[in-house]
């Protein structure tokens, strides 16, 4: 296992900064897929989340590698704050459910959900890692928070980990100063 956590995180550094993914004031794709909360795995929909406020859609490259855990440990101890302002955090990965399972509750302390990274939601979203003109089979690293009409309303794409908690609950902070359209 530390072998492979130190292949990932070389490989993250080799890997380009992630540079695409859709634009503020796009229409969010919906989607449906496999998901897992406090260990239970469970069917999450785009359209239904949305419809009982904005969404955190958080893409991260590799469950259990050191900043996707780093990551996980900070929305977790930010879910309150979300919660308050009515945003429903999702983690997206191209990890397999078993595994999303065990992240759900000790990365994600059973404080909020991650999902399966479907080859159409990676595309949907410009998510794909790319490395050398190739993609890597992971996630880039990258937050959108999602308006209550289906819109994205901010994007951080860096494959830093640091700033995403924070800047994806200012910008639900600003949401919540908007009405609805």
């Amino acid at each position: 296992m530390k072998m492979f956590a130190a292949f990932a995180a070389a490989f993250l550094l080799v890997a380009g900064p992630a540079s695409a993914h859709l634009p503020v004031g796009a229409k969010a794709p919906n989607f449906a897929t496999q998901a897992a909360l406090a260990g239970k795995a469970f069917g999450f929909n785009l359209k239904a989340a949305l419809a009982k406020g904005p969404v955190v859609l958080y893409f991260y490259p590799k469950a259990f590698t050191k900043g996707c855990t780093l990551e996980a440990h900070g929305f977790a101890e930010a879910t309150p704050e979300f919660a308050r302002y009515g945003a429903t955090v999702i983690g997206v990965s191209n990890d397999e459910i078993e595994t999303l399972k065990r992240f759900s509750q000790e990365a994600c302390r059973d404080k909020f959900a991650v999902a399966v990274a479907t080859p159409k939601i990676v595309q949907a979203y410009d998510a794909a890692l790319v490395s050398d003109g190739k993609e890597t089979g992971l996630t880039q690293r990258t937050s959108y928070v999602i308006d209550r009409n289906g819109r994205i309303a901010f994007v951080h794409s860096d494959l830093d980990y640091k700033d995403h908690v924070r800047l994806t609950l200012e910008a639900v902070r600003k949401l919540k100063a908007k009405p609805r359209r």
